[in-house]
């Protein structure tokens, strides 16, 4: 079987392999980072700064995580969860209806949303598996109205030192174990870990934002420095 990152239709592939495991996706994602992928999110929406009554994007929404934090911190803001996995979106409104919350499928490279409409534009897990980062950058600057703030929530490839190996031996082993337990898919929880190891570092993550327009460039690493949370402001007029 070849690599899935290499396969002519990794889109669909992405796509199909999400379906598969939507109903346990949470439950994953809460196991493989021990609850700690909740407190990311909230600092991602804190970081997002919404206006009074802004309007958010949570784009590659999956079950709306990111969404749902939006409201509670700022409950006057107007959210859009999108993603472009129907079946992502349905395990999580089934899951967790949230009124408010407003869903559609989109595709990230080609946002149907017109220039300059959202305050801020959010993401989880969205930037490693899209098959142009540039274009979905630049989508995400091109929506966002000037002054308007970019955080994404991603993986990253961890610096060199002593914890390494036990970090290759965490996600290359137990997580595609996990996964084969808990959803009966080994073949998405290897996908993950390895698109995760060959994703950028976190600096050559806040470069790209840069090389597309972005201002006011920053990033935090998480757990063990294999997730980072990145943020940018588009310029003003």
């Amino acid at each position: 079987m070849s690599a899935p990152a290499a396969r002519p239709d990794r889109a669909r592939y992405v796509r199909d392999m999400f379906t598969r495991i939507a109903p346990r996706y949470d439950l994953m994602n809460r196991l493989m980072t021990a609850g700690q992928d909740v407190r990311w999110r909230r600092e991602v929406i804190r970081r997002a700064a919404l206006p009074a009554n802004g309007r958010l994007l949570d784009l590659g929404a999956g079950t709306g995580d990111l969404a749902r934090e939006a409201l509670r911190q700022y409950p006057g803001a107007r959210v859009l969860a999108a993603d472009f996995t129907v079946a992502m979106m349905l395990a999580g409104k089934q899951a967790h209806p949230a009124a408010g919350l407003d869903w559609a499928a989109t595709d990230a490279l080609n946002l149907p949303y017109p220039d300059n409409c959202f305050d801020a534009v959010v993401s989880g897990y969205l930037l490693r598996n899209v098959v142009d980062l540039e274009r979905a950058l630049r989508e995400q600057k091109r929506v966002l109205r000037p002054g308007g703030r970019l955080v994404a929530l991603d993986t990253t490839r961890p610096r060199q030192n002593l914890l390494r190996p036990f970090i290759h031996f965490y996600m290359q082993s137990v997580i595609p174990l996990l996964g084969q337990l808990i959803t009966g898919e080994r073949e998405a929880y290897t996908y993950l870990p390895t698109t995760s190891e060959s994703f950028l570092t976190a600096e050559s993550l806040a470069a790209r934002l840069a090389a597309v327009g972005l201002h006011e460039i920053g990033y935090q690493r998480r757990m063990f420095g294999t997730m980072a949370i990145h943020w940018a402001v588009k310029p003003g007029l």
